[in-house]
């Protein structure tokens, strides 16, 4: 009886820790990549998954989120770039939306003269 509910805890806790590598961000694990964490996980399922609740899983996993942070990601990667210039930031954003706009007009155009 014990075996069995022992044995399906292992296999709760190592599916759970599996699908949290899996689902980490990779800039925010922990010691190893995280391939080198999916293997440890996957051949050493008991160990691996504590080893990697210990020292491999991201600190901020439960709070991923807080009020402040940047909508964007990855702009708070580090070595990553951060617009200095946010007017020229959103110069660019509203040209690539022009862009974009008259790509779609140019197909419909295309589109009603084909059909």
């Amino acid at each position: 009886m014990y075996y069995g509910l022992f044995g399906l805890l292992v296999l709760a806790l190592w599916l759970f820790c599996l699908v949290d590598v899996i689902t980490a961000d990779e800039w925010a694990i922990r010691n190893l990549s995280k391939t080198s964490w999916l293997l440890i996980v996957l051949f050493l399922p008991t160990v691996g998954s504590v080893i990697w609740l210990v020292a491999g899983r991201p600190q901020h996993a439960t709070a991923r989120r807080r009020p402040g942070d940047s909508p964007f990601p990855e702009y708070d990667r580090p070595g990553r770039h951060v617009p200095v210039d946010p007017a020229a930031d959103a110069e660019f954003l509203r040209r690539c939306r022009e862009r974009a706009e008259e790509q779609r007009r140019i197909a419909r155009e295309r589109k009603q003269s084909e059909g």
